[in-house]
């Protein structure tokens, strides 16, 4: 299971989706969805300009974890 941990990263930051967008062109759509854990995909062209733009690895965004069954 991949767990979604972009909310608490911005969180932590104090940095608004609003921001981001606007630093890195990724769109508020795309964002608002990641944040909220609605998303489905997330490519890696999204995911290089916001590790780059946090300065962050991509394990800070999403995490494996194994299934508790």
């Amino acid at each position: 299971m991949i767990s979604n941990k972009f909310s608490g990263l911005l969180g932590g930051r104090l940095i608004k989706i609003t921001e981001i967008s606007t630093a890195t062109g990724i769109s508020r759509t795309t964002l608002t969805q990641l944040y909220y854990r609605r998303s489905k995909q997330i490519s890696f062209e999204v995911l290089d300009k916001l590790c780059g733009y946090l300065r962050c690895s991509i394990s800070d965004i999403l995490e494996f974890k194994e299934d508790e069954q």
